[in-house]
């Protein structure tokens, strides 16, 4: 994903109107460094368009869309000019896929004592004891970020939109948080040192 990014590809490549014959997997991957060159930045840009503004999970969208032009690279790399709009319509359709899984599981904030720690194992289910005594020492916005961030695996952004706060905040509290919860697991002795 970096490729598209580098100084070199940040110009707009003109549209190659030549077919390429696909056949082996060497010829799968030239493809796909095609696709990314030509694409790939007009792609992001899209796609980031359509998600307001969440670059990284454009990203995603690029990397599925790239994913999905390798295994149908024998049908397009026949299709020359053709395949611009198919590319874009798969990154259009794979948007509205996300934006329906958001609709259908809305971010929620759930109560740590809630979460599942039925993990395998004795062991286990102490460590999981210590972390939740742990996270009841915490401030309430500590253990806020913590269940979003990396129960929920919320992004930065997905938690600044829900906390409604700005992102340099969020990653700020996830910081101090982490290091709150270290402590105090570190004051049950579950945590060498």
């Amino acid at each position: 994903m970096n490729g598209i990014m580098e100084a070199g590809t940040t110009t707009l490549a003109p549209a190659r109107a030549h077919a390429r014959n696909v056949t082996s997997e060497a010829d799968c991957d030239a493809f796909i460094r095609d696709v990314y060159d030509q694409y790939g930045l007009l792609l992001v840009r899209y796609a980031t368009r359509l998600l307001d503004g969440d670059w990284h999970k454009a990203e995603d969208i690029l990397q599925e869309t790239a994913a999905r032009a390798w295994k149908h690279a024998r049908f397009l790399g026949t299709r020359g000019d053709h395949i611009r709009p198919w590319l874009f319509t798969v990154a259009r359709n794979l948007v509205i896929d996300h934006h329906r899984a958001r609709q259908i599981r809305p971010l929620e904030l759930m109560p740590v004592e809630d979460l599942d720690t039925s993990w395998d194992g004795m062991r286990s289910t102490i460590t999981s004891h210590a972390v939740l005594e742990a996270l009841r020492e915490l401030k309430e916005q500590h253990r806020t970020i913590i269940g979003l961030m990396y129960y929920l695996e919320c992004s930065v952004a997905q938690a600044a939109e829900h906390l409604g706060i700005p992102p340099g905040t969020v990653k700020s509290r996830a910081f101090y948080a982490v290091r709150a919860l270290r402590k105090a697991l570190e004051k049950q002795d579950v945590l060498g040192e």
